[in-house]
This record gives C-alpha cells, sequence and structure tokens, in this order.
C-alpha cells in the first residue's frame, strides 16, 4: 500500500480500538512521525489527512517547516538545551521534557517571545539504559518544580516503550504511565490531559490503556535508513 492507504489504514484500526475500549476515537491522535523522511512524502501523509507530524531532529524540523503547511508539528526526540531556540517558535508541543536544565532553556526561550509552550514529561517507565527520561519516582517531584515556569504548561507524559515482539508485554509500562498521569493531575498547574504512548509495534495496546497521541512512522512510510 502507499502512504495515503496506510494512513486511512491506521486511522480504521485506531478507532476500531477505541471502540473497543469504549473511548471515543476523537480522543486519540495519529502523529506521523517523519524522521528520515522527505518534505514530499510527509506532504502526502498530510494529503490522506494526518494533521500532526512529529520530528525527532532539529535540523529536519526547520528544515521541513516551511515546506509543510496547515499541520501541528511536535518535537518527540532528545532536545539539546543549545538547540531549543531553533524550534521554540514551530512547535505545538514538546513531548521530551526530562531534565531541569532544559526546562530552564524552554522556559526562557518561551517567555522571549511572550509564549506558553506546552510540554510532556518524558518518562523513562521500563528503566531501559538505553532511553531518556525521568525515573518514575523522580517525577512527582519534577512536574511540582516545572509547574512553577511560567513559560511552560505541562499538558501530560510520554514513554517510549521496549520493543518486543508480543505488544502484550508492554501493556504494563503503558499502564503504569496512566497510573502515573492520575498520580500527578493533583499537583497545581498541571493539565494531564495527555498520554503519548504507542508506536508502529504497540499502538493498539497503548490506545487500550489510555494512550490520547500515538507516534507512527514506519507503518506510514515503510521502513527508513536510520
Amino acid at each position: 500500500m502507499g502512504i495515503a492507504e496506510n494512513v486511512i489504514e491506521i486511522q480504521r484500526e485506531m478507532d476500531q480500538t477505541s471502540l473497543k475500549c469504549k473511548r471515543n476515537p476523537e480522543m486519540v491522535t495519529l502523529i506521523g512521525v517523519t524522521k528520515n523522511i522527505t518534505a514530499d512524502k510527509a506532504s502526502q501523509a498530510v494529503r490522506a489527512g494526518i494533521l500532526d507530524l512529529g520530528e525527532n531532529r532539529v535540523q529536519e524540523l526547520q528544515n521541513k517547516h516551511p515546506l509543510i503547511q496547515g499541520v501541528r508539528w511536535h518535537f518527540i526526540g532528545h532536545l539539546q538545551s543549545n538547540k531549543v531556540k531553533y524550534i521554540i517558535d514551530k512547535v505545538h508541543l514538546i513531548h521530551s521534557l526530562d531534565r531541569w536544565s532544559l526546562a530552564l532553556e524552554i522556559d526562557r526561550r518561551a517567555r522571549e517571545i511572550n509564549r506558553v509552550v506546552p510540554v510532556l514529561i518524558q518518562v523513562n517507565v521500563a528503566n531501559e539504559a538505553t532511553k531518556f527520561g525521568l525515573e518514575v519516582q523522580e517525577t512527582y517531584d519534577f512536574v511540582t518544580e516545572v509547574s512553577g515556569l511560567k513559560g511552560i504548561s505541562v499538558q501530560g507524559l510520554m514513554t517510549i516503550a521496549p520493543f518486543v515482539e508480543d505488544p502484550e508485554e508492554v501493556r504494563p509500562v503503558f499502564k503504569q504511565l496512566k497510573d502515573l498521569s492520575g498520580h500527578l493531575k493533583n499537583i497545581p498547574g498541571v493539565q494531564m490531559e495527555q498520554l503519548s504512548m504507542g508506536m508502529t509495534n504497540d499502538y493498539r495496546v497503548a490506545i487500550e490503556e489510555g494512550s490520547t497521541m500515538v507516534r507512527i512512522g514506519t507503518a506510514i512510510f515503510g521502513y527508513r535508513d536510520y
């Protein structure tokens, strides 16, 4: 199938999964991940109905942003503090806030342009050494501190589950992030409305466990060279 057909099929699967677990399909957003994807291919996905695109790399977001109109850009990769200035006016949502120095830089750059930037806190639920993100036990204190920054609005949490053959194996990871969200939602100034979890291999299970945003690359665009 081509890109447009893939988008339609994934959206259908998402809708069916949502309805099966008695959720409103409109509450789950499909983010097309454009890492190593040309602007032309990304535009094909947009024409097929994608409204949200996610980038892992600052340079790629900078390059594609002026070429693709009418979409919300999400930054979903590890973000270096010295590169915040390049995307602060371009992103709809930063999914990967995971340390205090980055929070301070986002806050500073946001206030310079009179903006409040929505962010998600990245949590390394599975404690994988190769993944970024806060440990679960660190999250409450971190979110409490970040909630006091005027240039940032905490909207929820993000996690990247381990890659496994059977998606059922990562169901506990998604469930734990959902439970953590419930624990954090009473912190003043925090909105725990978004759970960014689920990718090509496991998005159905993530939706069943409460995901509001799934990040899909391979199932839309095919395998890429990394």
